[in-house]
């Protein structure tokens, strides 16, 4: 059984059921294909590798050549865990690892962060800063470090400013509203990691 899926995320939007608005995040599922199967008894492990066709290969036929040069024709290519040997799964055919979910199920979004640069305390770690009169000049500074500055060091974990953002996270029990298998889209409720267009790795809770 394959553990999971890859998709791309295309954005967020709203949907409504019974004049209730449902914010959700509409994943793409398609141009998915198996490129290789991994076997435990050949390569120590079983898993089955799934490649994502660049756009203008998109709408072409599947050809075996491809393999050869998988940069050329795919934009990504990942390997997914699998919990014994499949043996319904041939290279070249479409990897829809998603026609056993419905909606109402539960799924783990996992994913890289946005990229936000360098950031201060107060937007990377939630602080308060100075307060807003009575004449305080500190600003959006951290403030103390601790009683080791006077030495050159800092206290191990201390919060300060730093690059934040393209960091892996993951969104668990995120709830499948709908599944649109002609268009290949998935709607889970609620936010996922990262921006429109990056990668996102989906599995059952």
């Amino acid at each position: 059984m394959v553990t999971g899926f890859w998709g791309k995320k295309v954005g967020m939007t709203q949907i409504f059921d019974k004049e209730k608005a449902i914010p959700v995040t509409a994943i793409d599922l398609d141009y998915w294909i198996i490129t290789n199967i991994r076997q435990k008894d050949r390569d120590g492990y079983d898993a089955v590798q799934v490649g994502r066709l660049r756009n203008r290969y998109a709408i072409q036929p599947f050809s075996m050549q491809w393999l050869k040069n998988l940069k050329k024709y795919f934009s990504l290519v990942r390997e997914i865990k699998t919990t014994d040997a499949v043996k319904d799964l041939k290279i070249g055919k479409p990897a829809f690892f998603y026609e056993n979910l419905k909606p109402g199920d539960i799924v783990d979004v996992a994913g890289i962060t946005k990229g936000c640069g360098f950031a201060g305390v107060v937007k990377r770690h939630g602080f308060s800063g100075s307060p807003g009169s009575h004449g305080a000049t500190m600003g959006k500074r951290p403030g103390s470090i601790g009683n080791l500055c006077s030495q050159g060091k800092v206290i191990k974990g201390k919060r300060l400013p730093g690059h934040m953002g393209t960091e892996k996270r993951v969104v668990r029990g995120l709830e499948i509203v709908r599944i649109e298998p002609e268009k290949k889209i998935m709607l889970v409720k609620g936010s996922v990691p990262g921006k429109a267009g990056k990668m996102l790795f989906v599995q059952k809770a």
